[in-house]
């Protein structure tokens, strides 16, 4: 007796069937359901599957979703949750492609905002409305309009993705209006008070120079305590940073991605290259500051580092950059709530004042509006630069206009 063999055939993508239910057609119609199998995902076989009370409005449903996988590649599926996606997107997908800052702030919009507001949702049922639960969910903590910016804009790019690999047919975010950015007021301080600030400096032996060094320069946080030796000359070599990177389970790896240029320092401690590479700046040094990195290095003990700047040599982590910030304007009499990075607002300030023009400031603070070509790199305009340095300078020594 010849055995009969079964086979039962893959459909492929595009294909699909529709059956009834319940099938035994002696009992009542329930509604009919119409399945299209779509592309597989890592070898795992996906379908998009619809239900409706009346047959044909079924099969014209079906139609337009081959139509639509035809022309799109895929169509999304509802086996994700908000909160599933979400996750997926961050550590597997957002944690290869962008900068070690940019993660963590997606990280807390994820686990501090999105999924508590709508983690549940099924990603492809995801409308306007659940975009705006998001919004007065942050505005509700008390929070800024900023920070529901920044969520909202952390949302858009994670459902972009999602809408490029086919989970969604449209992206919510880019169809709700994104809150406004608050109006913040930048403290910096003024002629005087950086003066005063300087005064002080000189009498700090440890860290004066550390802080002249923004005031003149108008350099980041993590260029100034990441300055190495090697890159102090007749000029500044801003061309790294130091930051602290969350580590990965593998090896005490650094969570970034596999292009992200850093050197290990200690700890969690790394040089990195600035976020861009236009934000690379050689700055030409022109006295006061000259001869402050001068004695600074000529006293300070070299370090297995090579840096600049260092805490009772250890490097200087960025935290306790900014704390010492604090106690230093307050150990020079200034009340003023200045954050350590509008320092670099007061060096602009500055320039301004002392009429250096509107390019070689861009050139110099390394704003990423500026539309200069980047010869700065070569000191092709260092004459530029130079002069735009000593207009600076003058203003300390009391030679330039006063803001």
């Amino acid at each position: 007796m010849t055995e009969k063999k079964t086979i039962h055939r893959v459909r492929g993508a595009g294909e699909g069937a529709i059956y009834r239910v319940p099938a035994d057609r002696t009992k009542p119609l329930k509604y009919w359901v119409g399945a299209i199998e779509l592309p597989q995902h890592n070898g795992d076989r996906r379908k998009k599957v619809i239900r409706r009370k009346d047959k044909k409005v079924l099969t014209a449903e079906l139609a337009k979703l081959r139509a639509e996988l035809e022309d799109r590649g895929d169509l999304p599926t509802a086996n994700q949750t908000v909160e599933q996606w979400f996750t997926y997107w961050v550590e597997k997908i957002a944690a290869k492609n962008v900068r070690p800052n940019t993660l963590d702030g997606y990280r807390r919009a994820t686990q501090n905002h999105i999924i508590p507001a709508i983690g549940k949702v099924k990603l492809d049922k995801l409308t306007p409305t659940h975009i705006r639960r998001v919004h007065d969910a942050v505005l509700a903590k008390g929070l800024s309009s900023t920070t529901a910016l920044l969520v909202h804009r952390t949302m858009a790019t994670s459902l972009k993705i999602a809408m490029r690999e086919g989970r969604i047919g449209r992206n919510p975010a880019n169809l709700t209006e994104a809150p406004r950015k608050a109006a913040t007021q930048l403290h910096a301080l003024d002629l005087s008070e950086s003066v005063q600030f300087l005064r002080y400096a000189a009498t700090d032996e440890a860290m004066g120079a550390r802080w002249a060094t923004a005031l003149l320069t108008g350099a980041r946080r993590g260029e100034v305590i990441g300055l190495e030796r090697d890159r102090v000359s007749d000029v500044l070599d801003l061309s790294w940073q130091l930051i602290r990177l969350a580590l990965t389970e593998e090896h005490g790896r650094p969570d970034v991605p596999a292009d992200y240029e850093y050197r290990h320092i200690a700890g969690g401690l790394y040089l990195t290259r600035p976020k861009a590479s236009k934000s690379w700046r050689i700055i030409p040094l022109i006295n006061p500051l000259r001869d402050i990195l001068e004695r600074h290095l000529a006293v300070t003990p070299d370090n297995e580092w090579g840096l600049v700047f260092t805490n009772n040599g250890r490097p200087i982590s960025p935290d306790a950059d900014s704390r010492n910030w604090r106690a230093a304007l307050k150990a020079a009499g200034i009340e003023k709530d200045v954050r350590l990075h509008d320092a670099r607002h007061t060096t602009v300030d500055l320039l301004y004042a002392a009429r250096v023009p509107e390019d070689i400031i861009q050139e110099i603070i390394g704003h990423s509006t500026r539309t200069m070509t980047q010869a700065y790199k070569s000191l092709g305009d260092r004459d530029r630069l130079t002069a735009g340095m000593q207009q600076l300078s003058a203003l300390f020594r009391g030679e330039g206009e006063r803001p």
